[in-house]
């Protein structure tokens, strides 16, 4: 049985956490996580320019979240062969190349396919952005602080996310979106050239088969959740949860029989690892589902413009900042990140919950506490669940571990956003609009039970 590995009370002198590495790699995660809420905000816009259904909509946030979802596993195994700065810079440059594609899209289909390669450049990004940090802080105390500041930068970008989408939105097109990554992808990848240092290389078979079936499977999933909700049991949705549930069995089959498993299933009896990405899903789930939705509400009934709309999410947005950088320092001085995802887990269920109070005319401070709490729970969890993963394994195994916590957590947000926008359907029914916010609440709770259950037991074990 592996390890257990939370305990922060080392020895060995903390590195300073403030460090040319450390703004390097945040820089180019700023980036990603930006590009996960910018996008948001510019839907309406959008959909107007392009003229989307709502379902093209999804896809354009789906189809991104999808490819990186399903490539991440293949990034954190590529990271731990070919050498964690090479792939870091690899999956920055075609990140780049992709936005200058969105932006330039002349129709939906076009900008699917762009956002396919952002996804692709993204699922090599960023599992090596956490192999560079677990090397360039092997002290587990500075390295729990590390992935807190990690951790902030992610709720900044999604806080700035909104809002700047509606600046570039409201200031000239939604096309300006995706053009500001270019020099946010660029200063990345000239600071990383410069002040990181890479990893030693650790020999790692592809897998390539199982890599195929994953993406197929995925693809299958996402095309079942979208058309679904617009289609009912039509034979394209059905067709599409068959290939996800014989993609699943031949995932696990391929992953059994071969010598070098992308993902040793091995590693899913250590309850510590198993739990946590389970717990990484369900928070995506539930609040990208809810951003998705939300975005939508506040366009579309209540009327608001891109610019608005992204400022009044600033207090859910906002949290999401404090919360990330808080859950290091908490995280790092309980010793144990299962307090900090117990007390995010709660309050971001609390927060979704009581947001079903939305209304078509609901004064907007009545919203702002849930807001609060949504956008606490989320940031407040995601570093504590993730320093939980990558220390359940061994060093050399901290490339897979990242990439299957990151791959757990965007496919949350593939599901979130296809089966949550789909309750809310093309004129954002406030019906539609509740019961997506129970389940996106239900599975904040969900992963506080687990929580609650299966990760004490572990840490007694180890």
């Amino acid at each position: 049985m592996i390890e257990v590995v939370v305990s922060t009370s080392t020895r060995q002198a903390p590195a300073r956490v403030v460090s040319a590495t450390l703004v390097a790699i945040c820089v180019a995660y700023f980036m990603v996580i930006l590009d996960s809420t910018i996008v948001n905000v510019a839907l309406p816009a959008l959909r107007a320019d392009l003229g989307s259904s709502v379902s093209g909509l999804q896809w354009v946030v789906d189809g991104y979240l999808l490819v990186l979802a399903a490539l991440l596993l293949t990034g954190g195994t590529l990271a731990d062969r070919l050498g964690a700065r090479r792939v870091f810079q690899l999956g920055l440059g075609g990140f780049v190349v992709a936005s200058l594609g969105c932006g330039l899209a002349p129709n939906i289909p076009v900008l699917v396919a762009a956002r396919l390669v952002q996804g692709a450049g993204a699922a090599l990004s960023v599992p090596a952005s956490l192999a560079l940090l677990r090397a360039a802080y092997p002290d587990a105390t500075s390295r729990a602080r590390a992935i807190g500041v990690w951790g902030g930068i992610a709720g900044g970008a999604a806080a700035s996310g909104p809002i700047l989408g509606g600046l570039l939105v409201s200031a000239a097109s939604w096309r300006l979106v995706f053009f500001v990554n270019v020099p946010i992808g660029l200063a990345s990848m000239l600071l990383t050239a410069r002040y990181v240092p890479n990893p030693d290389r650790r020999p790692r078979a592809l897998d390539l088969p199982a890599q195929i079936v994953e993406v197929v499977a995925l693809a299958g999933l996402t095309l079942a959740l979208i058309e679904g909700g617009h289609e009912g049991l039509s034979p394209a949705v059905v067709a599409g949860a068959a290939v996800f549930v014989v993609g699943v069995v031949g995932f696990v089959a391929i992953e059994r029989t071969v010598a070098h498993p992308m993902l040793p299933l091995a590693l899913f009896r250590h309850r510590t690892f198993a739990s946590g990405n389970t717990v990484g899903l369900l928070i995506n789930l539930g609040f990208y589902g809810e951003l998705f939705v939300i975005n939508l509400y506040f366009q579309q009934v209540r009327g608001y413009s891109a610019l608005v709309a992204g400022l009044v999410l600033l207090p859910q947005m906002g949290m999401a900042t404090i919360g990330s950088a808080l859950s290091g320092r908490f995280t790092s001085r309980v010793g144990s990140p299962r307090p900090t995802m117990l007390i995010g887990l709660v309050c971001g269920g609390i927060g979704l919950l009581a947001l079903t109070v939305t209304g078509a005319h609901t004064a907007y401070p009545v919203l702002v506490v849930p807001l609060v709490l949504a956008g606490f729970g989320m940031s407040f969890t995601m570093p504590a669940v993730t320093t939980a993963v990558v220390e359940s394994v061994p060093a050399e195994r901290s490339g897979l571990a990242s990439g299957a916590i990151n791959a757990s957590r965007q496919l949350g947000s593939v599901i979130g956003v296809a089966l949550l926008g789909a309750l809310v359907g093309t004129g954002a029914s406030l019906p539609g609009l509740r019961i997506a916010l129970v389940i996106g609440a239900g599975a904040f709770l969900a992963g506080a039970l687990l929580v609650a259950t299966v990760i004490p037991r572990e840490v007694a074990d180890g």
